[in-house]
């Protein structure tokens, strides 16, 4: 199970996505989730926020 909290704005803008695909809310957010590209671009994300220093190994001891 997963348990999402998102504001109003963004469950909006969800339901408009999923509405074009004629999906269901859940079943949109959970195949954005499983998507073939989803580790790719999560890697990718995980190294530019360290390349910025905001996160993890990059940034190192202060």
């Amino acid at each position: 199970m997963l348990s999402l909290r998102v504001d109003g704005e963004l469950l909006e803008r969800i339901r408009q996505h999923a509405a074009k695909r004629g999906m269901s809310v859940q079943d949109y957010v959970v195949r954005t989730l499983i998507r073939d590209d989803f580790d790719e671009r999560f890697k990718t994300s995980v190294d530019e926020t360290e390349r910025l220093g905001c996160w993890g190994p990059a940034a190192g001891p202060s």
